[in-house]
């Protein structure tokens, strides 16, 4: 089995799920594939938007697209003690700055953190206060990267 480099927010790895997928991304998952998981919380955050869809063609496709993930083995990591324990130290040092980060997003960070990941997003700006804590955007890295 492939060292895992990278933890995939829902923002990425709901990608290809798109009409039109950003080209680079795609060349990313396929370069980096197998070397790649997510976290339970963005499993959850999948199925919970694909859940909210009326039943429909659009509903039908994601749903397929999940199972497509399970059936190439998409690595799922889970929320267990020692990230429950970065996050509990790492939410209390946030909020006495006057910080308060999305509990999710906590969780995400804290899974990549214990797990020595990079954690690939869009959304960098909401996981920048984080420590110890490597990020990657794959929607804005040059060709070099």
């Amino acid at each position: 089995m492939a060292r895992l480099i990278y933890l995939l927010d829902t923002n990425i790895l709901s990608e290809p799920a798109k009409l039109q997928p950003n080209l680079q991304v795609l060349k990313k998952l396929q370069e980096y594939n197998s070397y790649y998981a997510t976290s339970v919380t963005v499993w959850q955050e999948l199925n919970f938007g694909c859940n909210r869809l009326p039943i429909s063609k659009l509903r039908t496709r994601l749903e397929s697209y999940l199972e497509i993930l399970l059936e190439n083995k998409l690595t799922i990591l889970p929320f267990e003690k020692q990230a429950a324990e970065w996050m509990a130290i790492e939410r209390s040092r946030l909020m006495k700055q006057g910080i308060t980060p999305a509990y999710a997003d906590t969780e995400i960070a804290s899974v990549a953190v214990v797990n020595q990941l990079i954690l690939v997003t869009r959304n960098v700006k909401d996981f920048t206060y984080f420590t110890n804590l490597s990020i990657e955007n794959w929607f804005e890295m040059n060709e070099s990267q």
